[in-house]
């Protein structure tokens, strides 16, 4: 059966929020897509967002040069979340971590999981 994006469940604006996930199961970040963002990705390997604030497609590492390198594409069971497994180049977070969820809440404190990466 051949797949179709407009088959997903968008929200109201179009999107659908997918996650991004390393081959060795770390969570990296999380981002939306549009059905021309999911048939780019797709059709590219390369993995293509929906950037809300610019309204414009975005290709991780287009700028930064920290490719996602699409691995798997998973649709979840109510067809409305995505997990993409990927292949990470660099760091996957815009503050230079390897993921975008470096914080954690413990003990009713914030603690920083992570450190940016030098570079």
């Amino acid at each position: 059966m051949a797949f179709d994006p407009a088959s997903l469940c968008y929200d109201a604006q179009g999107l659908i929020p997918a996650i991004a996930q390393a081959e060795d199961g770390q969570v990296l970040m999380m981002a939306w897509m549009n059905a021309e963002a999911v048939a780019r990705t797709l059709q590219t390997g390369r993995v293509t967002y929906w950037s809300r604030s610019r309204q414009a497609f975005w290709v991780k590492g287009e700028t930064s040069g920290h490719v996602q390198r699409l691995v798997d594409f998973r649709v979840d069971c109510d067809r409305d979340c995505l997990l993409l497994v990927v292949d990470q180049r660099g760091p996957a977070c815009h503050t230079n971590r390897q993921s975008c969820f470096f914080t954690a809440v413990r003990d009713g404190a914030e603690v920083e999981l992570m450190a940016p990466v030098a570079g």
